[in-house]
């Protein structure tokens, strides 16, 4: 048991260090290429990630699950055969995923960029940098199903490290490519972004670098198993692969709802803000929201449904065990731990808007418009939060389809509302619009497990109003320290004046909601016993 907690949480740490890193790198990489050069890569990313998601569909988890099952019976040979088969399934679907990217990358630019007005991005330029991204099509499929199948001999280990190396590849030759460029030869900013996004490849080329040496490390001992086991189940490939898939289809949709909806404002924010004499705003607006923005807001996001999504394959054995008290009860904590960590974070990123986004990307004189979306986009974190938990406790509960009418349903809504939202409000239109497409989601996929088990919301209800009065009381001291700093601090004009009352913000808000959620015993009733640190830090 203590090799499967080491596993997870050294996975769960890698995930984590990796998407810190995305953001952070966020920081150099828009003061090298500014926010045309960030919307620019955001444009190529969202339709590459949607193509990831659909040709891997799940199946290195699903594969995982299948070498960890028949390793259990002591029949390594089967396992052995669904990991080849899964590597050229999977070399199949990413070669077909690359041609189908690279051949209709100016398509896919022609819905997004309309050259009816002179503006910064030009539908070539679109093209230029998803024909670059598309490459990575061609490796990371095949690479993940060797990280399910170690994962599949509970070895958390070669995925982890991979998953590391290759975000620190990935980051560090996107930032040297883009300096060289820009500083050295002095290219275009559309250069210096294609060679960003063809470091997609080469991060997937040194994760797969990774693996191999794992692999020949590891494949004596594997071969080993197959050669003593005294028998093997006589299944064929084809009646693996069909369960195979319906184990794996409900993983697809939780990776692509967010870059659904990103997608859905690439085909109508420019055009839309183009239609109401608005089109100068789009790179930063864009910049702002889908890619800056979105970097800051899915950081609480990841460690909140990391520390849920633990829960959830207790509460699979729970609810097949038809032990519904303790299924309840399950249920509520995966909820309430996203809310416990995820309100005030947004709630304080709100709040700090325009301090947040001037200290971390700059361009001061832009706050009105980039700290203003930003402030309008954090909330919406919530929903992203609770659509992740809510999709997988279906799962849990036998209930993972429903997942495919209330995705579809926020999508539908995205696309219908969103140029009318954008005609509107302006920028703010696509938050407006893509956060009423993501609480439908999230309160479609609520109802469904109230009705599914009978479930009560009442308990985390209670507790969410109670989040929300600390959190208020938060918004109140960060409302009150802004006012006294600025006396004699202007941090709507100087970057590292906006660093300090950041921190501090930070700083003194984290501290108050900390103390009242510690004192009324919020954090220990949702947490458990993680929280007995605080202890040496609050004790009377």
């Amino acid at each position: 048991m203590s090799n499967i907690v080491r596993g997870t949480m050294l996975l769960t740490g890698a995930t984590f260090l990796s998407k810190f890193l995305g953001m952070i790198y966020v920081i150099p990489f828009n003061g090298l290429v500014g926010e045309t050069g960030v919307t620019l890569f955001s444009l190529a990313y969202t339709p590459y990630s949607i193509l990831i998601s659909i040709s891997t569909i799940g199946v290195p988890l699903a594969v995982s699950k299948f070498v960890s099952k028949y390793n259990a019976l002591n029949d390594y040979e089967t396992g052995m055969r669904m990991f080849k088969a899964g590597i050229m399934l999977m070399a199949v679907t990413g070669f077909l995923a690359f041609l189908a990217l690279f051949f209709s990358a100016e398509l896919l630019a022609s819905f997004m960029i309309t050259n009816e007005t002179k503006g910064d991005i030009a539908v070539a330029d679109v093209t230029m940098v998803i024909r670059m991204v598309s490459f990575a099509l061609l490796i990371i499929p095949s690479m993940s199903i060797v990280r399910g199948f170690f994962q599949g001999h509970q070895s958390m280990g070669p995925t982890a490290v991979s998953q590391v190396i290759e975000q620190i590849v990935r980051i560090g030759f996107i930032l040297i490519s883009a300096f060289i460029v820009l500083k050295v030869v002095g290219g275009s900013t559309v250069t210096a972004v294609g060679f960003a996004t063809f470091a997609a490849f080469i991060g997937a080329f040194a994760s797969a670098i990774v693996l191999f040496l794992y692999w020949r490390k590891r494949k004596k001992n594997i071969q080993k198993q197959i050669q003593q086991q005294s028998f093997t189940y006589d299944i064929s490939i084809k009646e693996l692969f069909p369960e195979l898939f319906r184990y794996a289809g409900p993983f697809i949709l939780v990776g692509i709802a967010i870059p659904l909806y990103h997608l859905v404002d690439q085909f109508t924010m420019e055009r839309a803000l183009t239609a109401i004499g608005q089109k100068e705003l789009f790179d930063t607006a864009y910049a702002a929201i889908n890619f800056n923005g979105h970097k800051l807001v899915i950081i609480p996001v990841t460690i909140a449904t990391g520390m849920s999504l633990a829960i959830i394959p207790a509460l699979t054995k729970t609810f097949t065990q038809e032990n519904y008290p303790l299924l309840y009860q399950q249920i509520n904590q995966a909820l309430q731990i996203v809310l416990v960590l995820v309100v005030p974070a947004v709630v304080g990123l709100s709040t700090l808007s325009d301090e947040a986004y001037g200290a971390l990307f700059g361009g001061m004189d832009k706050l009105e418009t980039t700290g203003t979306l930003l402030g309008w986009y954090a909330p919406v974190a919530l929903f992203f939060a609770l659509y992740t938990v809510s999709a997988n406790i279906l799962q849990g509960i036998e209930q993972q389809q429903f997942a495919v009418i209330s995705l579809s349903a926020g999508v539908l809504i995205k696309v219908l509302f969103n140029i009318q939202l954008i005609h509107t409000f302006g920028p703010k239109g696509a938050i407006f619009g893509t956060a009423l497409a993501a609480a439908t989601a999230v309160i479609l996929n609520l109802w469904r497990i109230k009705s599914a088990i009978d479930f009560s919301f009442r308990q985390t209800f209670k507790r969410f109003l109670l989040i929300c009065i600390f959190s208020v009381f938060m918004v109140i001291v960060i409302v009150i320290t802004k006012a006294i700093f600025a006396t004699f601090l202007d941090y709507e004009a100087s970057r590292s004046a906006a660093v300090v009352m950041l921190t501090t913000g930070v700083a003194l808000g984290g501290a108050v909601y900390l103390w009242f959620s510690y004192e009324s015993t919020l954090l220990e009733r949702v947490l458990g016993d993680r929280v007995r640190f605080l202890d040496r830090l609050f004790r009377r």
